[in-house]
């Protein structure tokens, strides 16, 4: 299976009033095409920053990032949004619905900026992504009007419209409860067997243990890297 991201020796400092924290120290780290990966960890031990590192929504201190094949290390602004747009799927624990857009509009909305789609392939993409989700019988609706488990699958539709080479999800049952998370979580589970590459966070120890392999953060370094699968099988 071809490696869509390599991280080697990647560490993450912030400063804050002339303090350093080390928030990520020598992440190395392998997310295979198809893998449904989980990171755990305690509050506070870089499962977020790993994820907006992952995501080019931030970048490392020191290491190397490689996204399919390409070095992300030195990539302007501009070209960070690019790539983030095509080839990252976000899906993020409150949703990030835009309120006074239709469930069709927001997941529209990231696909008007790639200039590489025709308007037919963008209406086809998001009637498509909304089709996988089951929410394409709601496509005028607003996101006030659905239930915090319809707006997560609105949420996941905008994530996959795009194509993406991996979706990242960040606590997506954090808001839900037990019922709508199951849910949220049988839609990660059909679209990992369907061949999404999926890199989960969560603090969920149920959730973390249905994935096919699961990381563990303690204190900015990776403690623990289990293959699940055959319990995930």
């Amino acid at each position: 299976m071809n490696s869509i991201i390599e991280l080697n020796n990647i560490e993450k400092t912030f400063l804050t009033d002339e303090v350093e924290t080390l928030a990520l120290s020598n992440i190395e780290l392998v997310i295979k095409q198809g893998e449904f990966i989980s990171i755990t960890g305690p509050s506070g031990c870089g499962k977020s920053t790993l994820l907006s590192l992952l995501g080019l929504l931030d970048t490392s201190s020191n290491g190397h990032y490689i996204l399919n094949n390409q070095n992300t290390d030195n990539l302007s602004k501009n070209e960070r949004a690019k790539i983030r747009n095509k080839e990252i799927g976000f899906i993020f624990q409150s949703f990030n619905l835009i309120s006074d857009l239709d469930v069709y509009e927001n997941v529209e909305l990231p696909l008007t900026y790639r200039k590489d789609l025709t308007e037919g392939e963008i209406k086809q993409r998001v009637n498509d992504a909304l089709a996988k989700v089951d929410m394409g019988h709601r496509n005028k609706h607003f996101p006030s009007q659905l239930s915090g488990g319809q707006q997560q699958r609105v949420a996941i539709a905008r994530a996959l419209a795009g194509s993406p080479s991996i979706l990242l999800a960040d606590e997506p049952t954090g808001n839900l409860d037990s019922k709508n998370a199951q849910m949220v979580m049988d839609l990660l589970h059909e679209l990992h067997k369907d061949g999404a590459t999926i890199c989960m966070v969560t603090h969920d120890p149920q959730c973390a243990d249905s994935t096919s392999r699961r990381v563990s953060l303690f204190d900015g370094r990776i403690v623990e890297d289990t293959n699940l699968a055959h319990q995930a099988a």
